[in-house]
């Protein structure tokens, strides 16, 4: 009999896990407390890739990531990846060559790059520096499209999906964790995995587990569509942007967003008018509206997957970098709630490590 698995979540770490799950065999049902797509997802910036997340394991857990998204973008159907590359130099000189001088040695492929390269790949911008650094191999995803595209292909496979279904606690029998309460009742299964986003702590919270985490807020600018102005990723000091598929600038103090202060209004202008300063043929580029995402970090920054406290019937995948991560993390879960043994790649980052305590 398949191992019936219940994921609390249907952002993309848990469309992850249950397109993993589906495809090696399991009954999954994914349950989710609003719409399919998840909230922190669908406000993301979307880059897949290993330029951030120091230390050493982190980065191989990404680059492993990267790997992953290519082979699900040719698994999954309608899951498209634009493996676009991104410019670099958003730090101070001398930070940004000791950066790519480490990210060199551990085998990234991110390579200098002059004044008249940056304008090559990139020639709408203004007020570029004599220099900054190239990486050809990261990308993006429409968050939203990559997450339903999953969630589609897990129900092509026998995954159920129930929307707009809150979760009120975790439910506990014969010395485990053995279901979900809805506001209709329980739901049991073998295993259940919360990969809740930012709801994670307070699931686990109902049966007297702590995961202490964050929610930092993230805004990021979203322009009209416009006539293509970018080709790929642009990090500079205090604007990171991109172009997306139907044609919007989406901007950010950085990939994460930042934090509105009280004013979202204000700070998405803000960011228009200087992706209006930064691109050429966005001089009056209007600004459509504007995202706010609220994103789910442990505390000290890094992933959390695995069974807290050996807790028999409960997995827990909750991370930051959630649209780098998904495919990675989606398959070593998959992998270890089935019996497979737990990948060394994530052997530093369970959720029982002193810091999330």
């Amino acid at each position: 009999m398949p191992k019936r698995v219940i994921i609390v979540g249907s952002g993309i770490i848990g469309a992850s896990v249950a397109w993993h799950l589906a495809k090696a065999g399991a009954a999954v049902t994914v349950v989710d407390e609003a719409e399919a797509g998840g909230v922190a997802t669908r406000n993301s910036w979307a880059w897949i890739n290993a330029s951030w997340g120091n230390p050493e394991p982190y980065f191989r857990l990404r680059m492993r990531s990267i790997e992953e998204w290519h082979r699900l973008a040719a698994a999954v159907p309608g899951l498209i990846v634009n493996w676009c590359g991104g410019l670099i130099w958003d730090l101070p000189s001398n930070e940004l060559d000791a950066y790519a001088a480490q990210r060199a040695a551990w085998g990234h492929p991110v390579r200098p790059v002059d004044h008249a390269e940056i304008l090559r790949l990139e020639p709408n911008l203004r007020d570029v520096p004599a220099r900054a650094y190239h990486v050809a191999g990261e990308g993006v995803v429409e968050p939203l499209q990559a997450t339903l595209a999953l969630l589609a292909a897990a129900q092509q496979l026998g995954a159920e999906l129930l929307v707009n279904t809150p979760i009120k606690w975790l439910v506990e029998g014969d010395g485990k964790v053995s279901g979900v309460m809805t506001d209709v009742g329980a739901i049991h299964a073998d295993e259940i995995v919360v990969a809740a986003g930012a709801g994670s702590a307070r699931l686990l919270d109902s049966i007297g587990i702590t995961l202490k985490m964050s929610t930092p807020a993230g805004l990021l600018s979203h322009s009209k569509p416009a006539p293509p102005l970018l080709h790929g990723l642009v990090m500079t000091p205090g604007l990171h942007l991109r172009q997306t598929a139907e044609g919007r600038i989406v901007a950010g103090t950085d990939f994460a967003g930042a934090d509105p202060d009280g004013d979202p209004e204000g700070l998405a202008a803000d960011l228009q008018s200087r992706v209006q300063a930064m691109v050429k043929g966005a001089e009056v580029l209007p600004l459509d509206f504007h995202t706010l995402g609220f994103r789910p970090t442990p505390a000290d920054g890094f992933s959390a997957i695995g069974r807290p406290r050996d807790r028999p019937g409960l997995y827990t995948v909750v991370t930051h970098s959630g649209v780098t991560l998904a495919p990675a993390l989606g398959l070593f879960a998959a992998e270890e709630i089935l019996g497979g043994g737990r990948d060394a790649l994530i052997s530093t980052f369970h959720p029982d490590r002193p810091a999330l305590q």
